[in-house]
């Protein structure tokens, strides 16, 4: 199957899930391309938009990666993160870190940023802060090219979790613009 982008289909299925992928649109897009046949569900829109990334040059899924902002940042005590990464954040206590643990975090963020070129990217859902930090200090042992596959793979968990909350059902109706089949959240 694949929806015209410039069609009503196309353009609701981009309104719904363009943002995904942290600030990163074209993901939609190009999923538009590559939709399984059969129902829309949050397993197969997840599959799109992560065959849609793969697909993407390094330095394209290197822009996704710094798309993302440090974890308890300078964007979190600013107020300018994306209503997902603020409620993610704020699932994991990060938006409650007494002043040692922040200069831990602003600490971790800056080392780790200037050996990858990229934040720290984790999926925080059902994790403590120690549990990140924890991740953190451990990760920054990896290789770049280690690093970016584990980036990634970070990624792409955060938008499956995205994609089961904005659904919270097993489907997405007759197509990409439908309200959610009712049922239990996956």
């Amino acid at each position: 199957m694949s929806i015209a982008r410039d069609s009503a289909e196309g353009q609701a299925f981009i309104a719904r899930f363009g943002g995904i992928f942290e600030h990163s649109q074209w993901v939609a897009e190009d999923a538009l391309d590559d939709l399984a046949e059969g129902p829309l569900t949050a397993a197969t829109v997840h599959a799109a938009m992560v065959r849609a990334f793969r697909a993407a040059s390094p330095e394209k899924r290197l822009q996704v990666l710094r798309a993302h902002p440090d974890l308890a940042g300078r964007l979190a005590i600013a107020g300018g993160l994306t209503a997902d990464s603020k409620a993610e954040q704020a699932s994991a206590g990060l938006d409650r870190l007494t002043p040692d643990e922040h200069a831990r975090f602003t600490t971790c963020n800056a080392i780790y940023t200037d050996k990858f070129g990229f934040p720290f990217i984790i999926a925080v859902r059902g994790k403590t802060k120690d549990d990140i930090l924890a991740a953190f200090e451990a990760r920054l042992d990896n290789t770049p090219d280690e690093e970016f596959a584990t980036a990634t793979a970070e990624v792409e968990t955060i938008a499956r979790l995205r994609l089961d909350a904005l659904l919270a059902g097993p489907g997405l109706g007759s197509g990409p613009g439908s309200a959610p089949a009712s049922g239990s959240g996956a």
